[in-house]
């Protein structure tokens, strides 16, 4: 069973969220929360699998809550899907950096809602259909130099291949076309990477593809 635990200010959205997800044989609602200090609170209480998390709530905001229930060690299974009105929403890129899974627009499909949280919890970064691509550009553009030293140096030179494939937006089954290779190889590569290099999931392997170097901005063509 995925135990998720919902963070809104808004009941109604919250009681919108419950009624879809509680209605799944595989899910169920741990709990809820009206701000990001509760959301805290609640994770460390609960252990949910699944955080969905409003950007933009009182007294302590969706970012600054992802950033500190991704901060702690033992909070480590947790996963956090930030929730946006806007696709673009100018926090969404922070709260990726902070260790968020992604994100999703309130009015998504209820099919995707599901899919993402079923998504997470096998370890993928889940992004609202489209805009991929667009927030890697958009994150290419406000990334910082490359930090000095090779910090791929336990990767293989394959591995770097694949997470330079994984930096632009790639989904395995692309990188498998890319590099002639079954999608089962690519999602096996993917996943020692991030081991290696200790990244929670896809999304925040994108953020050290960009940060290390091996990505820059203008290689989306």
């Amino acid at each position: 069973m995925i135990r998720v635990l919902l963070a809104d200010d808004q009941s109604l959205v919250r009681a919108g969220f419950r009624a879809l997800l509680d209605a799944q044989p595989d899910i169920e609602v741990a709990g809820e929360a009206a701000d990001g200090d509760q959301a805290v609170r609640a994770v460390r209480e609960l252990r949910p699998d699944v955080v969905l998390m409003d950007i933009r709530m009182p007294l302590l905001d969706g970012l600054a809550a992802t950033r500190r229930i991704t901060e702690d060690a033992a909070l480590g299974q947790v996963k956090v899907v930030m929730l946006t009105t806007f696709e673009l929403d100018e926090y969404v890129f922070e709260a990726i950096r902070s260790g968020a899974s992604g994100f999703l627009v309130k009015d998504t499909e209820p099919e995707e809602l599901l899919r993402a949280v079923r998504s997470v919890v096998g370890g993928d970064a889940l992004l609202s259909p489209g805009v991929t691509r667009r927030l890697i550009a958009e994150f290419a553009a406000r990334s910082k130099e490359p930090a000095a030293g090779d910090a791929l140096a336990e990767l293989t030179e394959r591995e770097r291949e694949v997470m330079a494939l994984v930096g632009i937006g790639l989904s395995n089954e692309e990188i498998a076309r890319r590099l002639v290779v079954s999608p089962l190889t690519a999602k096996t590569h993917v996943s020692r990477t991030m081991v290696k290099l200790g990244a929670r999931d896809r999304a925040q392997l994108v953020v050290l593809a960009y940060e290390s170097g091996l990505v820059r901005p203008g290689w989306l063509g």
